[in-house]
Order: C-alpha cells, then structure tokens, then sequence
C-alpha cells in the first residue's frame, strides 16, 4: 500500500497560507513566493557593503528571500542595513540572516538585539541551533517581541540651530511656527506624531549681566531679558531649536487569509496589484531551526532532528521551519516551511556532486520534487556566474517548475 503525502506538499503555497494555524509572517512569505512565482532564496556570502547592496538590487527580483552573513561583512554599519532594508522593500524579499545562534538564553538575547549587527531591527528570520536546549528558542522569541514593541514605539529628539526671524515678524511667525512644528509622518497603516518646538532667541549685547540661568538682562531693566528688549543689538542673533517626537506606529500584520490569496497563480500582468494587494513586509520576526544539513558527515544525528521538530511543534508562532534536507511535516498541523541548501544545476541524469570541502550538491527538482522542501538555496553558484541574472533566473525556473509539478499546478 502506497503511503499517503502528507499536506504540505499536495497543497499550493497559497492553501497553505489560508490553514488556520497559519502564523502571519509565514502566511505572508507562501503568498509573497505565489505572486512572485519563486522559491529561490540567494545566500549573499560576500565581503562588503556594497557587494551586499549590489547583489540584492540585481537579483532582488528572482528572489523570495536574501539571505546574509552580516559578520563577515567587513564595513557592516546602519547604513548596510538601512539601505538592504530598502532595497528588499522595493524588490519584494524578506531578509534572512544566518546568525545560527547556539548559546545560552541570556546571552544570545543580546547577541539578537544588542551589538553593532543588533539583528532583530533588520532580520525577518535568524537561524538557531537547538544543541542548548529549548530555551533558546524562548529567549529568541522574548527577545524578538521586546524589538517588535520597540520599533512600534519610539522617541526623537533633535536639536538645530539657524538664523532668527525678523524682530518685526515674531509676534506672526511664532504662531506659524507653533502650527507647522505638528507634523504625521510613518507608516502606511497608522502613525500618531506630536512634536513640540519652542524657540529659544539668544542675543549677545555689549554690556550685561546674567541671572542664575545664564540670560543676558539689560542693566537699565533687570526685569526684561534683553532677547525681549526694544533695543537694536549690534551683533545677530540666533535660533535654537529642540525638538521631541514622540510616535507610536502599527505595522500591517498581514494576518493568514480566511481563503487562499489567489484561486490560481497569477499572470505576470497582474504582478504589481497583487504585490500591492499584499501589502508591504509586516514588522514581524521568526526564526529557522537548523535540523539537518547538507555537509557530509555533519553530526547532527536523527535524534537531534527529532528533537528540533518538537521545539517546532512546541513554538509554532515563531519557528517558521527548518534548514533541512527534506520536509520534516508528518503530524497533522504541521505546516512547516523547508528551506534546503546544497543545491545545484547537475547535468541531466546526475544526482549528487560535491566541492571537495564536504558540501553535498542536489538539482532543484530532486530537492523541491522528491524531498518536498519549500525553498532552494542557491550562493555560489549564481554569485560566481558571469551572468548571475541569467543563472539565478534559471535556478528559479527550476525550483518553481518542481514546485508546479509536486503540487499538481498547471504551468
């Protein structure tokens, strides 16, 4: 008797996003990969920032996820990540840093948020290794709700200085000032700002006196500061500004449908109002369970998968799957996403290769078709191409194409 597939991998990525034990982010990744018609996540293993930005904005396109090594780039800075968040905005990717955390609790809820890479302000995924134990994917998870609430509520303060108004028109244009200091500015959804600036008229006569404050006073009238004064001043006065901004921002969660985001994957004519229909990347944080790998003679043993996929049944709100070779999804709620690394164009009727440096390679067809992973990842060989575009263009066809095949879609 022939043994029945399990679920997740007869149904489309889109069903699978409608299940209503479907957590939001997970949700949004499938449908994000449905509109795009890709599969394929791009390991950026390079060296520098603009190696970085350069990859994500040529291949941005192709991809459904970015996946980084921030610790091997050797300018790693705000601005890295400022700009591949903007870049994956425009392009439609969600950003995945191989951190495979591995440590105690405490210590990589700092390693997460904290430090120069502070990665739960720009990473959507992260990796872990379970070896310490199931709390560290409770520490993560606090963690990552600790940023969430941070980037949803925030303080600005700025201080700037500049040339005063005219004498004869500061009795209008502070009212003015006092209208234009409001300002709302955010995020698409909703965005409470209140700013309050006050200005601050310093002059510097040639002869006075300072009260317990510092204000210069006019001799002649030591109740009226002398910026208050009728008087003309011989030297120009200035303005300093402080400003405090105080916002509180609600991100789009982009919560799992009801029903399948599309009854059939869409026409490329129809690519800019589903992505638009999507909505942008929801400010949420999940993380993969590191459960078996594509290195021989890895050591991480049948017992150890085991063990991860419990910790992913235990946490379903923020494991979103596993770095494996094949899907792990056996129980009935299991509805985990596979990524799987090691793969390779091989010529026709060839399995397996290697590097020669322990990495095992397989096609798209046998990882996505007969292994039912999710997603492929691809590094070197679309990085180390002369025509990275046309090779990761091809890899996507691929992975998609066995996708297409696993699940019964028609072309």
């Amino acid at each position: 008797m022939t043994e029945s597939k399990h679920h997740s991998l007869t149904l489309s990525f889109s069903s699978r996003a409608a299940l209503p034990s479907c957590p939001p982010l997970n949700a949004y990744l499938l449908n994000l990969m449905t509109i795009k018609r890709t599969n394929l996540c791009l390991s950026a293993d390079v060296t520098t920032t603009s190696e970085l930005l350069a990859i994500a904005e040529e291949l941005g396109d192709q991809i459904c996820m970015l996946k980084t090594h921030a610790d091997i780039i050797s300018d790693f800075s705000d601005r890295t990540t400022t700009q591949l968040k903007e870049i994956a905005r425009r392009k439609h990717f969600l950003i995945f840093e191989d951190r495979k955390f591995a440590d105690i609790g405490s210590t990589v809820q700092k390693q997460y948020s904290a430090g120069p890479q502070s990665i739960a302000k720009w990473a959507e995924l992260v990796t872990v290794h379970v070896l310490p134990g199931p709390a560290i994917v409770t520490a993560l998870k606090q963690a990552a709700a600790a940023a969430i609430s941070s980037y949803n509520m925030t303080v600005h303060t700025e201080i700037s200085s500049g040339p005063a108004a005219n004498d004869s028109d500061d009795s209008d244009s502070y009212d003015d000032r006092e209208d234009d200091s409001e300002t709302r500015t955010g995020s698409p959804t909703q965005n409470l700002t209140t700013s309050t600036t006050r200005p601050f008229t310093l002059r510097n006569p040639s002869r006075s006196s300072e009260n317990s404050f510092g204000t210069p006073f006019d001799e002649n009238n030591a109740h009226h500061p002398v910026g208050l004064s009728a008087h003309k001043e011989t030297r120009k006065q200035s303005i300093v500004s402080i400003s405090t901004t105080i916002s509180t921002r609600s991100e789009p969660l982009s919560p799992a449908p009801t029903k399948p985001f599309f009854a059939s994957i869409p026409q490329p004519d129809s690519l800019d109002d589903a992505l638009a229909r999507l909505g942008p990347i929801p400010y949420l944080r999940s993380c993969l369970l590191l459960a078996q790998m594509s290195s021989a003679s890895n050591l991480l043993t049948p017992e150890y998968t085991a063990a991860c996929v419990e910790i992913a049944r235990d946490n379903p709100d923020f494991v979103l799957g596993y770095i494996a070779q094949r899907s792990l999804n056996v129980n009935e709620n299991d509805n985990f996403l596979t990524l799987t690394p090691g793969v390779k164009l091989l010529p026709e009727g060839m399995e397996s290769a290697g590097d020669g440096l322990g990495q095992q390679y397989h096609s798209p067809k046998q990882v996505v078709g007969r292994d039912g992973a999710d997603i492929i990842i691809v590094g070197r060989g679309i990085l180390e191409a002369e025509d990275r575009a046309g090779l990761a263009a091809r890899y996507r066809t691929e992975a998609w194409s066995a996708y297409e095949a696993r699940v019964g879609a028609r072309p």
